[in-house]
């Protein structure tokens, strides 16, 4: 009968003991998953607030999200006895192993998470990486998708872009049209750049306070050349492109003056 009293009380000991101690970390862990899913919130606001982007939001909240509750977890289960020292090296070799698997994805998701911070393109620009050109139509953590002008879809890993050469057509509001135009030797250059002029001054698409140029660069062989230059805004650009080179062909037939085509002079040398 005394064996029996002492195992109820030293039943009811380890209740105490225990019991406390599991009540304290179903506390602690109904708390911590209250404050997580504050702090997560908050970090999405201020990741929206500060990069208004919605997808690199979401991808560093979840990240705090997924870090905070595994610290949690292993808090509460430190707090009710269990041994987390191998918890921890089991997290530390499969992190390890998994970054040795994922080492190019890693990469990728890097160069998303740099593109998206520092904003070199945006989808809606035009732009030219790694070799390829075309409209940015999304931005993704792994991924970036061009669209060319005969609706190819081009698929460039963020790794190398972030890391690679980007030309951003359209990051500035304002473009550059040039034009190389060659009229004949024999031609009055003094009307040809006048007319061409005309052409520049007359068309409202050009931002007259950006400077034009029209100047004389080159002796070709077959041509005096003659470089065109105007600014538009970008929106305007490829529009004014096409329609410049008919205009300014125009002006130059107008005035008398002519576009030669490449000639050769061929002597006949005879021999007896």
């Amino acid at each position: 009968m005394d064996g029996m009293q002492n195992r109820w009380e030293e039943v009811q000991a380890m209740i105490i003991a225990y019991g406390s101690k599991v009540l304290l970390a179903l506390v602690v862990l109904i708390v911590g998953f209250w404050l997580i899913k504050r702090i997560h919130s908050g970090v999405s606001r201020a990741m929206l607030a500060k990069f208004p982007d919605e997808t690199l939001a979401k991808f560093m909240s979840g990240g705090v999200d997924i870090f905070l509750k595994v610290l949690l977890m292993i808090t509460v289960a430190s707090m009710v006895g269990i041994e987390t020292t191998s918890f921890v090296a089991i997290i530390g070799a499969a992190s390890l192993a998994i970054g040795l698997a994922l080492q190019g994805s890693l990469s990728n998701f890097a160069g998303g998470v740099m593109i998206l911070i520092f904003r070199p393109l945006k989808v809606g620009d035009y732009v030219e990486a790694q070799g390829l050109e075309g409209a940015v139509i999304d931005i993704g953590i792994f991924v970036t998708t061009l669209e060319t002008f005969d609706k190819r879809t081009l698929i460039i890993p963020n790794g190398p872009l972030a890391n690679g050469n980007i030309i951003n057509y359209t990051r500035s509001n304002v473009r550059a049209v040039e034009v190389s135009i060659g009229v004949s030797y024999s031609d009055d250059l003094g009307k040809a750049k006048e007319a061409m002029e005309s052409v520049l001054a007359n068309d409202v698409r050009i931002l007259q306070e950006q400077g034009n140029v029209v100047a004389v660069v080159d002796l070709g062989t077959n041509s005096v050349d003659f470089l065109v230059r105007a600014f538009v805004k970008t929106e305007d650009y490829w529009a004014f492109f096409f329609d410049s080179r008919v205009a300014l062909k125009a002006a130059i037939e107008s005035v008398g003056c002519t576009i030669p085509f490449p000639q050769r002079d061929v002597h006949m040398i005879q021999t007896d």
